[in-house]
């Protein structure tokens, strides 16, 4: 089971990134899948869930508007389109997987976790 993301880089503010999550190993069936995100000297922050299920988004506040979260089943990949991107984004991302039906915001339902992408936003 594994979980990889990808597309993570360098940006200049008001720029777009997407990132990609990608699984091997299991199916995005019936899993609910989350990005996160952790800067420097900061708590890990849940910014973006998805249900596979039922394809019910839910966003962080400071994200709302400006991410979007979608799952393509066929090919087992999640992606978080972020546009608008400030100099607060600057951190490393992460995608996790639940096996719950719902959308869950909270970082300990997750039990598999892909390694990080960096992501730089420059002023």
């Amino acid at each position: 089971v594994q979980l990889v993301e990808s597309g993570g880089g360098l940006v200049q503010a008001g720029g777009s990134l997407r990132l990609s999550c990608a699984a091997s190993g299991f199916t995005f069936d019936d899993y609910a899948i989350g990005w996160f995100r952790q800067a420097p000297g900061k708590e890990r922050e849940g910014i973006s869930w998805i249900s596979s299920s039922d394809g019910s988004t839910d966003y962080a506040d400071s994200v709302k508007g400006r991410f979007t979260i979608s799952i393509d089943n066929a090919k087992n990949t999640v992606y978080l389109q972020m546009n608008s991107l400030k100099s607060e984004d600057t951190a490393v991302y992460y995608c996790a997987a639940s096996d719950s039906f719902y959308v869950e915001r909270g970082a300990n339902e997750y039990g598999y976790w892909g390694q990080g992408t960096q992501v730089t936003v420059s002023s």
